[in-house]
């Protein structure tokens, strides 16, 4: 599988729901995209960033692998922190971006079984991080125009015209 790279428009797409996440397609297409995330060198990949408008992403953090369908974030924490930022379609490119420290989640499994997650510090970053792109919302986002680079913000400007033409 590739990777889709910014600025392509499905990256600002909002994810549909999975209804059947037992089906052979879901489980099928998680496994391709940790083989994927791996190949890339991945911490972290969502369904958008390989072209699947779908509320999937994976996670593999300290030699777990997490399996997020249909995830929601339903309480952050007041403590955030800074951290430098990467993602897989912005090859080679890490900004500095402030999220909450800890986070619970709600997502389910393949038996379709709705589970809580609490997750903290670097695991919470990529939840996070993974679960906006099922929102359409990308790190550059999320980093302070003062840090992006003179590069990153045309781009971005350019992107943001487009997001308002098809908009229309």
């Amino acid at each position: 599988m590739e990777i889709i790279k910014y600025p392509h428009p499905i990256l600002r797409k909002k994810c549909l729901p999975i209804k059947n996440p037992s089906s052979l397609e879901i489980r099928h297409l998680a496994q391709e995209m940790i083989k994927t995330m791996r190949a890339y060198n991945g911490m972290g990949l969502a369904a958008p960033q390989i072209g699947k408008l779908l509320q999937l992403c994976v996670i593999e953090f300290a030699g777990e692998i997490f399996i997020l369908i249909n995830p929601e974030i339903k309480k952050v924490s007041q403590e955030t922190e800074e951290f430098d930022e990467g993602c897989l379609s912005f090859p080679g490119k890490f900004l500095p971006v402030k999220r909450p420290r800890k986070i619970k989640i709600t997502a389910i499994d393949f038996n379709g079984r709705k589970y809580n997650l609490h997750a903290k510090g670097i695991l919470a970053r990529a939840i996070q991080h993974e679960i906006d792109h099922l929102n359409g919302k990308l790190f550059i986002d999320l980093a302070s125009p003062a840090k992006l680079s003179q590069e990153h913000s045309k781009k971005l400007a350019k992107f943001q015209n487009n997001d308002k033409k098809s908009s229309k």
